[in-house]
């Protein structure tokens, strides 16, 4: 709690315009998630906490409680029909509105393509794309029928534009979900809702190994800006893109990834 409080406490708001609105975002118990949660928090807006891990649940929005944030956690799976509408339902609820739906939550799974059965290829399919077109839809209409508009942002990857060697079926998600936001954005458009993407390249989360390690560290020195991304730094770009600077902006993926898509080979292995 003492990490989390600083970061929190550090954290700068700059967009006063989102202060008391609602935002949804999946997978956000831990990890890339729980760094947006927490940004969107600090801008002043009710976050609904989800994951379908429940004491992870409790114990991220206990702790955003405990922040004075205004939270609610919602176990959930939002691969399925009945997680998605228990996560919206549970919002308004609550909130009696969305304002922004962060589509974070995804199947990490990369494996050859002869290792990947007909099992993990659907359940990557349900979390990565069902669960967010769905969220997204159902949000959507609750916007329009608000007519408040409202953001919708898909957490993609490096892997939807250049493939990771072991990619699939991952990536193979993550280019259907940048598709997604565009054509989303043409639909939506009239009615005030802008669909955007980010991109995260090498983000450190709780999966990975202390970055201090000689290993992370010979990683870290083939990203161009020589570090790895953050929670936070993800957290950044959506609290941006949802703010009224943010306005202009529509159908776009924006790569979060210290420069790692701009290069065509790391330093000191040229092609």
């Amino acid at each position: 709690m003492a990490e989390l409080d600083q970061d929190f406490n550090e954290i700068p708001a700059r967009y006063p315009e989102l202060a008391g609105k609602v935002a949804i975002v999946t997978g956000s118990s831990r990890g890339i998630g729980k760094g947006i949660a927490l940004r969107l928090a600090k801008e002043g807006m009710k976050v609904v906490i989800n994951s379908r891990t429940a004491d992870t649940v409790e114990a991220t929005t206990t702790e955003m409680k405990e922040l004075g944030v205004e939270a609610i956690g919602v176990t959930a799976d939002q691969s399925s029909t009945e997680g998605v509408r228990l996560i919206l339902d549970s919002t308004l609820e609550a909130f009696g509105t969305v304002h922004l739906v962060v589509n974070n939550a995804a199947n990490l799974t990369r494996k050859r393509v002869f290792e990947v059965d007909e099992e993990l290829l659907d359940n990557v399919l349900a979390t990565n794309i069902r669960g967010p077109y769905l969220i997204s839809h159902y949000a959507a209409e609750q916007m329009r029928d608000a007519g408040h508009g409202g953001n919708i942002i898909h957490i993609s990857s490096v892997g939807g534009l250049r493939a990771h060697w072991r990619g699939l079926p991952y990536d193979v998600t993550k280019g259907a979900l940048d598709a997604m936001t565009r054509a989303m954005a043409l639909e939506m458009a009239e009615y005030g809702i802008r669909v955007n993407g980010i991109a995260p390249g090498a983000t450190l989360t709780e999966r990975w190994p202390d970055p201090d390690e000689p290993r992370m560290q010979q990683v870290a020195g083939r990203i161009p800006l020589r570090r790895f991304g953050t929670g936070l730094d993800i957290g950044a770009a959506v609290a941006f893109l949802a703010s009224e600077d943010g306005d202009y902006i529509t159908g776009q993926v924006l790569y979060v990834d210290g420069g790692i898509t701009a290069q065509l080979y790391p330093p000191g292995h040229p092609v």
